[in-house]
Parts: C-alpha cells; sequence; structure tokens
C-alpha cells in the first residue's frame, strides 16, 4: 500500500508540475502582448509549410529509386512501345514521369524538340517542388522585426509608466518589469524565425538534390530515345548535350 500511496503522489506531482509548466507558457505569451499574435500566427505558417513540404518532398514521391530500371524497357522499340512508355509513366504519376512524359509523347519527332518539351516541364515541377518555400522566407524576415515593434512598444510603454508615476519610490521595479514584458516579443519573434530560415535552407538543398537525381534521369531517357529513334549522336555532340543539360530542368528560375 506504501509503494501505491508513493506512486499516487508522485503522479500526482508530475501532473501538477505540469500544469504549473503549461501555466508559466502560457503567462509568458500573455505578458508579451497583442503583437504576441501575428507572431504566433507566423509559427503556425511555418509549422504547417513545414509539415506539407516534409511529405511532398519524400524521394519515393518525386524520383524512385526504381523508375528509370522500370522505364528503360519500354523505350528500346522508339515509336513502337510508345505506348508502353506513356502508360508506364503516367501510372507512376511522380514529378520525374510527368516531366519525362513530356518527351515521351513526342518520340518520333526530332530529338531536339522532345528535349525541349522535356525542359519545359521540368521547370514546371520545379515551380511546384519549391512552392511555399517563400513563405518561410518571409516568415524568417518578418518575425524579428514584428518581435522588435513589440518591444518598442512595450518600452514606450514602460517609460510612459514610470513618467506618469507619482511615487519615487518604485519606479525602478516599475521600469524593470515593463522591460522585462517588452523584451518578450523579440525573444518570440527569433524562436519563430530562426526554424523557418533553418527549415527554408534544409528544404530548398533538398529540392537541389531531387533536382539533380531528375537531371540524371532526364539525360538517360534522352539519350535511349534518341538511340532508339535512330538519332544517335557522334562522341562530341553526345558530350555538347550532355554539358547543355547540366542546368535541367532549372537552377533558378522557379523559385515558388
Amino acid at each position: 500500500m506504501d509503494m501505491i500511496s508513493t506512486f499516487a503522489q508522485a503522479a500526482t506531482g508530475d501532473a501538477e508540475n505540469a500544469s504549473m509548466a503549461v501555466g508559466s507558457v502560457w503567462d509568458f505569451v500573455m505578458k508579451g502582448g497583442w503583437m504576441m499574435i501575428p507572431i504566433g500566427i507566423c509559427s503556425l505558417v511555418v509549422l504547417a509549410v513545414s509539415v506539407e513540404r516534409a511529405i511532398v518532398l519524400r524521394r519515393k514521391d518525386v524520383v524512385p529509386d526504381d523508375f528509370e530500371r522500370g522505364l528503360m524497357p519500354t523505350l528500346d522499340g522508339g515509336v513502337r512501345t510508345k505506348r508502353d512508355a506513356e502508360a508506364y509513366c503516367e501510372k507512376s504519376g511522380t514529378p520525374v514521369a510527368r516531366t519525362v512524359l513530356a518527351g515521351v509523347e513526342r518520340i518520333g519527332r526530332p530529338i531536339e524538340t522532345i528535349e525541349k518539351h522535356m525542359v519545359s516541364a521540368g521547370e514546371h515541377e520545379i515551380f511546384k517542388l519549391r512552392r511555399r518555400l517563400r513563405a518561410l522566407a518571409v516568415v524568417a524576415a518578418i518575425a524579428p522585426l514584428l518581435g522588435l515593434v513589440g518591444t518598442i512598444f512595450g518600452m514606450i510603454k514602460a517609460f510612459q509608466t514610470v513618467a506618469i508615476s507619482g511615487e519615487a519610490l518604485g519606479k525602478t521595479e516599475l521600469l524593470a518589469e515593463g522591460i522585462y514584458e517588452a523584451m518578450i516579443t523579440t525573444a518570440a519573434g527569433l524562436v519563430v524565425a530562426i526554424p523557418a530560415l533553418v527549415l527554408h535552407h534544409w528544404f530548398a538543398a533538398k529540392i537541389e538534390n531531387l533536382t539533380r537525381l531528375m537531371d540524371a534521369v532526364c539525360v538517360n531517357v534522352v539519350e535511349a530515345i534518341a538511340s532508339a529513334t535512330g538519332q544517335a549522336e557522334d562522341e562530341e555532340e553526345h558530350t555538347s548535350r550532355r554539358e547543355s543539360m547540366d542546368s535541367y530542368p532549372v537552377r533558378g528560375g522557379a523559385i515558388g
């Protein structure tokens, strides 16, 4: 019984401590004043965008490992197996598949035309991958400014309170309390801005890596189509095309 009583007391103590912690955080937020509202909205934007982009930018949903391996046999026959290649891309439904499909649909045309349409489709897909990243950059920029504005207003209020106080004693305490409350918004703004900036760069690097993987697949697809349709190039043309497609689909022009 003593052991059960001890566990019960410990559980009660933990619950009380957790309740006090939540209450302290809430009190801390409330002392920040009305400027905590837009800062709070910024934090929700960061959370929502981060979760959504983390789901969308999974490699298996952008450039599946087995996509190229399954596609290549459908390109060997050129125009004869065009329908098979189209069906394979449509079934995949990933960004790299939609990019490749733009070229596969035009098998039989000059390889330059196929490449041009794949580049155009790739730009569109990369734009969609970069979608909403700008929101993280904006939050990273404005959250500290919102915090600074809140601090300035708080300081004004603190000095105003001290100025109109008729008591000679206690002004230092009033000023200290006002400054303490004013600094809360600056801290909150930085707490929101720093993760937003880190996440923006992390997602941008992830998109860059996915773009390079798409590059490799698409270059190989163009070469396979050229070979299957009798448009194979000599070594010099092959090297030139490889270099020209190093920037495929885009590197910096499709920021959304």
